[in-house]
């Protein structure tokens, strides 16, 4: 691996080029952190995708393009004289020396779960009112319920057991199955709403990201289906004239066909 002389100097190059880029380039000139936004937004779930993929060559390429985009943001704060490189960097580093005592400091901790409410006592000390306030609005739904739920636990707001978690969703299920046979939409909404929320807390409990484990049957769907669609066409026809029965049958083919990549994924 490279010495961190090496490091240091791919770096610099980086740094280099960025101001190449923003001097010379039509493009790179007109952007602002607005229109970079999406963009980034884009390239992490890229990165994301990757990661899920066990692609360490994508892995590579995506983490550079986030790393683009970081430079890029410091490139725009020092044009408008607000911060730079340095000052991002620096920010995350006392950041990181202030939040680890354990490490940096004369505090003994036991296990990561200590750790992890230190992290947020030391949060509130640095003037938050809300253990919560660290979640960001704009997540997607089931990315926001764990994270809010992670920081609770992080201050001892949790279940003991994994079993009291699971009586907790069986009950939501129950209290769920209650407003369907009421027919109230509002209360089956709602009750729907608790049982995601409830199964989201206990693959916590499973040590399980929910997003990863969503997004790995997403691309398992994925797979079986474009199976499905394939077949179709080799037998002359299309997916829409297919019977249930007759995709029934391609499906449990494809399960067979991809029960490694299924398994693996």
């Amino acid at each position: 691996m490279n010495s961190k002389a090496a490091k240091l100097e791919a770096f610099g190059r980086l740094l280099d080029v960025m101001d190449d880029l923003r001097e010379k380039c039509p493009w790179d000139q007109k952007q602002t952190f607005e229109t970079l936004r999406h963009l980034t937004i884009e390239e992490t779930y890229e990165l994301g995708d990757a990661i899920l993929s066990n692609d360490l060559i994508e892995i590579k390429k995506e983490l550079g393009d986030l790393l683009l985009h970081i430079v890029f943001y410091a490139k725009l704060g020092s044009e408008q004289k607000k911060f730079d490189i340095a000052d991002v960097t620096n920010d995350i580093v006392d950041k990181l020396i202030y939040r680890h005592p354990h490490i940096y400091g004369d505090v003994t901790v036991k296990d990561e779960a200590e750790v992890k409410r230190n992290w947020e006592v030391l949060k509130l000390s640095e003037g938050r009112e809300s253990v919560l306030e660290g979640v960001p609005r704009g997540l997607p739904a089931l990315v926001k319920a764990q994270r809010m739920q992670e920081k609770a636990a992080g201050v001892g707001f949790d279940w003991k057991t994994k079993e009291q978690v699971w009586g907790k969703v069986e009950e939501e299920i129950s209290e769920l199955e209650e407003a369907i046979t009421n027919d109230d939409k509002l209360a089956i909404e709602a009750e729907f709403g608790d049982v995601l929320f409830s199964i989201i807390n206990y693959s916590r409990f499973l040590k399980i990201n929910p997003e990863s484990a969503l997004e790995r049957t997403n691309k398992k769907f994925i797979r079986r289906f474009k199976y499905i669609e394939t077949a179709a066409k080799i037998k002359g026809t299309s997916i829409e004239s297919l019977s249930l029965d007759e995709m029934e049958t391609f499906w449990i083919a494809a399960k067979n066909q991809f029960s490694s990549e299924d398994s693996n994924s």
